[in-house]
């Protein structure tokens, strides 16, 4: 089975992507701030994260270039943030964001992103 960690610091939409992912049949692993993410990305070695870019502490960005270093192959992330600039996009891409999703985002948005990826569930 496909595992997503999904990193949001808002329970609500943390939730919502837990349900998302799980309706769609994947499992999942969630963290409420970046550190949390980091340290549950490392114990569970997932096949993707889903990360909000604006949280306190460790930033999105700033998780996102943290799991780039310390995975072992290739894992992808997908950002799912309200920053709908293009400079954030572009800028998210540079840091290492595979997918840039902006809020508000469907359940198919999320799927769709996985897929894209190669991770169908």
């Amino acid at each position: 089975m496909i595992t997503v960690l999904v990193v949001e610091d808002t329970n609500s939409e943390r939730e919502l992507i837990c349900d998302y992912l799980r309706q769609g049949g994947y499992a999942v692993v969630s963290a409420a701030n970046g550190t949390e993410g980091l340290e549950k990305f490392s114990k569970t070695n997932p096949n993707a994260v889903i990360t909000d870019l604006v949280m306190p502490g460790m930033s999105g960005l700033e998780l996102c270039r943290a799991i780039k270093k310390v995975a072992v192959g290739k894992v992808p992330v997908i950002a799912c943030t309200s920053k709908s600039q293009e400079l954030d996009r572009l800028w998210g891409m540079k840091q290492g964001v595979d997918v840039y999703l902006t809020k508000p985002f469907t359940k198919e948005d999320i799927l769709q992103a996985l897929r894209s990826l190669g991770l169908g569930g």
